[in-house]
């Protein structure tokens, strides 16, 4: 059974249990601490208010006394503080494509890719939609979307052949309710 999340939980059973985003918000507004953040950042936050007592910081503090952003261009750089803005996904619908967005592909190689500039970037864009044209291409799915990670596999199960989606969201439903991993799992 499933246990409530709350600040007496054993770390084993919050690590083995799928909690949705806006339940890990939830017990970081009751307890205190941030819950702006991605998924994996607020887990982390949590993880460390279990073990310690102690109240991260987010990782990123946005504010409104941040210097105001210099013009976007194809040489602007990437920096270790970079973020995609709306400022920077305007300047790459007018530089790449109207119905350009923030893919994971484009975030990570805006992470691993320090010091190259837009121009770069651009030119990432250009070759992953190349990529896209392939048949056999598969988007990359980034760990904190486990479910998206279970539909792909489940549906890629050659004893799935067949099923529909309402049994892939069925058996997720399952899954996520267990202890343990919310991988799909070939029997």
């Amino acid at each position: 059974m499933r246990p409530l999340l709350t600040k007496e939980i054993h770390m084993k059973d919050f690590k083995n249990f799928y909690w949705l985003k806006e339940e890990l918000q939830s017990f970081c507004r009751e307890n205190g601490m941030s819950a702006s953040g991605s998924k994996l950042e607020i887990t982390d936050r949590i993880e460390t208010f279990l073990l310690t007592g102690e109240i991260k910081k987010p990782l990123r503090k946005s504010s409104s006394k941040e210097k105001k952003q210099e013009e976007l261009s194809l040489d602007t750089v990437i920096t270790k503080n970079h973020r995609c803005s709306q400022d920077v996904r305007a300047f790459f619908k007018t530089a790449i494509s109207p119905s350009f967005h923030f893919s994971t592909y484009i975030q990570n190689y805006f992470k691993n890719n320090v010091g190259k500039t837009y121009r770069d970037v651009v030119t990432a864009w250009h070759e992953e939609e190349q990529r896209k044209k392939d048949p056999s291409y598969k988007k990359e799915i980034a760990p904190q979307f486990e479910y998206n990670q279970f539909i792909r596999d489940f549906f890629a199960d050659p004893k799935n052949e067949g099923k529909s989606r309402e049994d892939a969201i069925e058996a997720w439903n399952t899954i996520k309710k267990l202890p343990g991993s919310n991988k799909y799992i070939r029997l």
